[in-house]
């Protein structure tokens, strides 16, 4: 690669500002002055330990959701499928946990370790999940809103929550047709399941807002987390379990086993539960987080 193509971004962001900004070229000036004597090594030092500012993180979430906006509805489709299969980890995790500490007075805080499983595994595998392209599609969009951009977003939206959701169900479908009825496991799962499908109507939709706005953060979160992605990734998702907040995609799972199993109708399923949950989590998700994130660093773009 051209070397003079190798940029840094942190760099670029606060030449771009000095340039715009005479007191802080004139900081610039005092700083690089202030540390003329250091060595090579300690130079590193420092830029290692520098914190991403909020532009970088920016720029960064923004070139991938442009990646993510012009990618072929065939790779947007079966990267969401596998999501779709690859969240309902979480509700055989925490299914599982549940079973296995069914007398301890914990019990529900540690299941929902089993929770960050799945968003684990999609996350940390690059898969399509809807409700990290409520900011990651968003971004650019604000950035830069014309007629296009709103058009691949709602395209982006529509092919990745129809391909989670088909992803969910064929999870749930296979575990209906070939687990053992019997299985601890399986009553685990369908035991968090009913515990989920207690929320419903304005109920979900209330708990899907901190859901979205979670997702959302740790999103912000994954550019300044290197070698650190699994935890932030974890801790949040455990957050939303442990809260007792709703996902619609992982929440998905839930209420087609439940459906699969008999004990709701399909039209409920949908109407009372996941449009809902889809709702607060846009909201969470883009309503008030995108919304913010891009608030704070308008001024610097």
């Amino acid at each position: 690669m051209d070397n003079a193509a190798q940029t840094d971004p942190e760099t670029d962001d606060a030449s771009d500002l000095s340039h715009d900004d005479p007191e802080r070229r004139q900081s610039d000036r005092e700083i690089e002055a202030d540390e003329s004597g250091l060595t090579g090594h300690e130079r590193g030092q420092i830029k290692d330990n520098l914190r991403l500012s909020a532009i970088t993180v920016f720029s960064v979430i923004r070139r991938e959701g442009e990646e993510e906006l012009h990618r072929p509805a065939m790779s947007l489709w079966w990267s969401g499928i596998a999501a779709g299969i690859g969240i309902s980890t979480s509700v055989f995790a925490q299914g599982l946990l549940h079973q296995s500490f069914a007398d301890h007075p914990q019990r529900e805080l540690i299941s929902a370790f089993g929770y960050a499983m799945g968003f684990v595994l999609v996350v940390l595998s690059r898969l399509q999940l809807f409700t990290e392209n409520t900011l990651t599609a968003v971004l650019p969009l604000l950035a830069g809103p014309n007629v296009e951009r709103l058009w691949r977003t709602a395209r982006l939206w529509a092919i990745v929550l129809a391909a989670n959701l088909v992803g969910t169900f064929l999870t749930a479908l296979l575990i209906d047709v070939f687990a053992d009825p019997a299985h601890p496991t399986l009553a685990g799962m369908l035991d968090v399941s009913r515990k989920a499908a207690q929320a419903s109507g304005l109920t979900a939709l209330l708990d899907g807002i901190p859901a979205g706005f979670f997702i959302a953060a740790f999103v912000w979160m994954l550019p300044s987390s290197k070698g650190f992605e699994i935890f932030v990734v974890g801790l949040f998702a455990w957050l939303i379990a442990a809260g007792g907040f709703a996902h619609v995609v992982a929440g998905s799972t839930e209420m087609f086993l439940l459906v699969l199993h008999g004990e709701i109708p399909m039209l409920d399923a949908f109407a009372l539960h996941l449009a809902p949950t889809l709702v607060g989590n846009v909201i969470g998700g883009t309503g008030l987080f995108a919304l913010l994130a891009f608030a704070q660093i308008k001024a610097e773009i």
